[in-house]
């Protein structure tokens, strides 16, 4: 395994649109990190090699911070690996790539997605983080993998992980029925907004005992057809099961390119509150 440690002075604000640069905070940036051991790797493809790794960036001013997981989106077939926009310097980042269709087969992407926040918990302690503040989130494509595996607990549990190891799940216009990708890969050739729900739809797996969920998505006017109401389905069905800590979050103006960017303000407040939570007032 190669990677790359480059220091860097983040100069990054907690303002929705970065106007002024506020003082510097110590970052490091770890590069090209295999999330897949060496023995795993031995009879995978090149392809498996180069595209399962991660680039991490961590504060290194202070221990026990919180980290986020983001998945790109891409539709399941497109998009790299990157940090997103998330205007905190003491929250860590891992910008994940994971294999894409065609040359990734159903359900390798899913895989990934688990294998590579597996290893996040596991190893965020030994650059400082605290590993029961790992947060799963991602954009599209991205958001769908981070609903799958935070409310399906076969693929973390493939890596020896518990889903309820997750602080907390962000998908941002998330498809919540199944992908409309692979619905096609599973033979599906009804029109590509018709819903369905099976072992690869989000949906499926509302129950009360998942990690806190904070659902959001562009203005249903301007969005993915279809995206802003299955997720309001989503959010009501887990608050209807028993689901103790569940947002939901339409922003006006946003459509579903904008959105993923747009949502940063909302995924820092959650990750801060839900890493943090208010001491217990006298009496309680």
């Amino acid at each position: 395994m190669i990677s790359k440690l480059l220091p860097l002075w983040c100069f990054l604000t907690l303002s929705a649109v970065a106007a002024t640069a506020e003082p510097s905070e110590p970052c490091a940036v770890v590069t090209n990190l295999s999330y897949y051991g060496e023995q795993e790797l031995l009879n995978a493809e090149d392809y498996q090699r180069s595209q399962c790794r991660l680039d991490l960036r961590y504060p290194t001013n202070h221990a026990g911070f919180a980290t986020l997981v983001w998945f790109h989106g891409g539709g399941l077939t497109g998009g790299q690996r990157q940090f997103p926009e998330l205007k905190d310097p003491q929250i860590a980042v891992a910008g994940v790539g994971y294999r894409l269709s065609p040359q990734g087969k159903l359900p390798s992407f899913l895989e990934d997605a688990a294998a590579s926040t597996a290893w996040v918990i596991a190893n965020i302690a030994r650059y400082g983080g605290d590993s029961n503040k790992v947060f799963v989130a991602g954009h599209s494509a991205g958001g769908y993998l981070t609903a799958m595996i935070g409310m399906d607990p076969k693929w973390l549990a493939a890596r020896g992980v518990s889903n309820m190891q997750i602080a907390g799940l962000i998908p941002v216009s998330a498809q919540v029925t199944t992908h409309f990708h692979v619905k096609k890969l599973r033979g599906d050739t009804g029109p590509e907004l018709r819903p369905i729900i099976d072992e690869y739809a989000p949906l499926y797996y509302c129950a009360s005992n998942l990690p806190p969920i904070c659902l959001i998505l562009g203005d249903r006017k301007i969005e993915y057809k279809n995206r802003v109401e299955e997720n309001a389905l989503m959010a009501v069905s887990l608050k209807n099961i028993g689901h103790p800590h569940v947002e939901f979050h339409e922003l006006a103006g946003f459509d579903h390119g904008t959105v993923g960017t747009g949502a940063m303000p909302l995924t820092l407040k959650f990750i801060q509150k839900t890493a943090n939570p208010p001491a217990p007032s006298k009496g309680e």
